[in-house]
Formats: C-alpha cells, sequence, structure tokens
C-alpha cells in the first residue's frame, strides 16, 4: 500500500494561489545586489534555483532610500530595480514556482551613512543597545535614532503603497509586509521602542495603527488575498522585546484578521533569540484570533514541520538556512535525501558573487541542474 504524502508535501490552496507543497522559502537577507541595490542575474539565477518550494518569499527589500539600512540588500523604488525584480520573478515563474516580494522599512536599524548624514528614523528616539552596525563604510557604533514627527508618517505610507505597485508591475504573486524583527513597523507596535504620545503611540490600538494603515495602502494596489504580514511576537532581534507582548500582538492578529490576507507569517520559533519575558506566544494561540492561513517559521526540521501542520497549528512552514545549502529542499524531503552541510557564516552576505550563494549542488534526481 503506497505511503499517504506527508502534509507539508501536499499541494495547498493559499487563498486562490495553488501552491505544489506547503514549504516556504523564508526571506532571507543575502547582500547580493550591489552598490545600486539592483536585483540581478545571479539573484534570479539563486531563486529560479529555489523555485520548487510552494511559495519563496523574497529577502527585505527596501521600499526608498530612508529605509535603506543593510548593505547591497535590493530596493523596489526606481524602474532600474523593478526591471530587476522582473528578471526574479520571470525565473522563478519559468520553473513554475511562486514569489511573494517582501517589503522592509529598517527605521531606528539604520545608519546616517545609509542616507545622506540622514539620522536614521524611529518611532521614538531610543538607540539600539547592540555593538555595531555595518555600514557602506564598515562598521560603525549605533546612532540614536529621530523620531518621526505625526506629519511624517502618510510619506512612509506612501512609500509602501508605491513599492506595492512596482511589485506588481514586476509581476510578482503577491506581496509580504515586513512587520517584524525590530524594523520600523515592529518598533511601532512595541512598547520597548514606541513612547509616543500622539495618536500613534501611548495604547495598544494606537501602537498598531502605523501597520494598519501599511495594510490598507498596500491592499488598495493588490487583493488583501495577495498581501501577508510578518510578525515576531517572541523575538529579541534588534533589542526588542516588550513587556506587553502577548496583548500587543494577540490584538493585532485580531485586527489582521479582518482584511482576509493571504496569510500571517509568524516567526513563533526561538533559534532567533527570545526576550523572555514571558512564555513564548504559540501557533495555537494565533490560530484562536486568525481564520486565515499561518505560516510557522524559525528553527524548524521536517519532522517538527509536519507536526506542526498535522496538528492544525500551521498551514504551512518557512524554512531559512536549510534553503542557503540545498536549493533542492522539498526534493530532498519528499525523498528521504540528507541535507547538505549548512553554509559557512561567512558567505551568507557575502558580496563575493556565487559562493556560498547559487554553488550548492543539488541532488542529480531532483532535476533543478
Amino acid at each position: 500500500m503506497k505511503s499517504p504524502v506527508p502534509k507539508l508535501l501536499e499541494a495547498y490552496n493559499l487563498n486562490g494561489i495553488n501552491l505544489r507543497n506547503r514549504v516556504v522559502m523564508a526571506p532571507m537577507t543575502r547582500a547580493r545586489a550591489g552598490a545600486e541595490r539592483i536585483p540581478n542575474a545571479l539573484m534570479a539565477e539563486y531563486y529560479a534555483q529555489r523555485a520548487s518550494a510552494g511559495v519563496v518569499i523574497t529577502e527585505a527589500t527596501t521600499i526608498s532610500v530612508q529605509a535603506n539600512g543593510w548593505v547591497q540588500s535590493p530596493g523596489i523604488y526606481t524602474d532600474a530595480m523593478t526591471a530587476g525584480w522582473r528578471q526574479v520573478v520571470d525565473a522563478v515563474h519559468a520553473r513554475e514556482g511562486r514569489i511573494f516580494l517582501q517589503l522592509w522599512h529598517c527605521g531606528r536599524a539604520s545608519h546616517s551613512s545609509f542616507d545622506s548624514g540622514q539620522r536614521a528614523v524611529a518611532p521614538s528616539a531610543i538607540k539600539m543597545n547592540e555593538d555595531y552596525i555595518h555600514t557602506p563604510k564598515g562598521k560603525e557604533a549605533h546612532e540614536t535614532p529621530r523620531a518621526l514627527e505625526t506629519a511624517e508618517i502618510p510619506a512612509i505610507v506612501e512609500d509602501y503603497r508605491r513599492a506595492a505597485q512596482r511589485g506588481q508591475a514586476a509581476g510578482f504573486d503577491g506581496i509580504e509586509i515586513h512587520s517584524a524583527n525590530g524594523y520600523l513597523l515592529d518598533t511601532f507596535l512595541q512598547s520597548r521602542t514606541n513612547q509616543r504620545t500622539d495618536r500613534y503611540g501611548g495604547s495598544i490600538p494606537n501602537r498598531y495603527r502605523m501597520l494598519d494603515e501599511v495594510v490598507r495602502a498596500v491592499t488598495a494596489i493588490w487583493p488583501a488575498n495577495r498581501v501577508g504580514v510578518r510578525l515576531s511576537p517572541n523575538g529579541v532581534f534588534n533589542d526588542m522585546g516588550s513587556s506587553e507582548y502577548r496583548e500587543q500582538f494577540t490584538y493585532v492578529a485580531q485586527q489582521l484578521d479582518a482584511f482576509g490576507l493571504a496569510y500571517l507569517h509568524v516567526m513563533d520559533g526561538l533559534a532567533f533569540g527570545f526576550h523572555e519575558l514571558g512564555p513564548p506566544m504559540t501557533l495555537a494561540e494565533f490560530r484562536k484570533v486568525f481564520n486565515g492561513p499561518l505560516i510557522g517559521n524559525c528553527g524548524y526540521t521536517r519532522e517538527t514541520a509536519e507536526q506542526a501542520i498535522a496538528q492544525g497549528h500551521a498551514d504551512l512552514i518557512a524554512f531559512g538556512r536549510p534553503y542557503i545549502s540545498n536549493p533542492d529542499l522539498v526534493e530532498r524531503f519528499a525523498n528521504d535525501w540528507s541535507l547538505n552541510p549548512e553554509a559557512d557564516v561567512a558567505d551568507w552576505y557575502s558580496p563575493t558573487g556565487a559562493k556560498g550563494y547559487t554553488d550548492f549542488a543539488a541532488m542529480p534526481e531532483a532535476g533543478l541542474n
């Protein structure tokens, strides 16, 4: 008798998008876009190699010059960037893959050297408690960000809208709004970094307001069922973690549920660091307040991913590090093939090109070479 297909490898209908499986390639910054931040042929090859995922989510992609905060990460705010992403999308679609564009504003996790001496912006002027940041000039100490004026916020929301429009022009299947990991939208959500007294701070609903406005702007361009949001309720990355995290993120999920989004992408795993301010939030908690598809992420193995889906806690699972060195991750899962050794950390963000990026061997039987 033929064994049943594992849940992780089943086809899945993501709010109208037919996926070949429930494996998601997580967004991972890889710093191969060059100084001009224009996606290129090497990036197209990298994403096409991994197109057998149910859906690929691109690395975080900045929406403006102000949004930049990572050396050689890609953007989506010029015609050349849009055209560059078009070749990436076409390469993924040529292999019958699906790909979402993740929109990013670094907020205080940036430095004045990224923006002609202009200080990074944030909800409040609270300096990040981290040792240093990599900048175009090398390692630099973190700076105290500038608190955004209330009147400035609509222009940033508009940057998200225009970026979503460009994503549509580039042919993406959908958009993911990055509201996690201590970047701008996450810092508005959390009391640790948001000490405002205007309508964007001071209460759980007010701290959610900016994300709400961004979601509304993006869904004015895209159907809501083509837009996802990423959250990190348990995360400590970029000096995050707030005492009322459970109440805040429960409220956020409840509000997002009303949009009918493509999915909610939750970094529930603790492999990226945990703030230890109480028990970690689980996918089961989000399932109670969010009725759409849920993506779990951070530290999953094939076995724990299968368990999360089988138990009904998640609909899809995102994999990050395993995808760096295993372009044929789905095929390896399906055939019980061993994984390649984990990539050298020195090559994760290296601007040296193919090394540690597109030079990992797929199994010949996978037919990806």
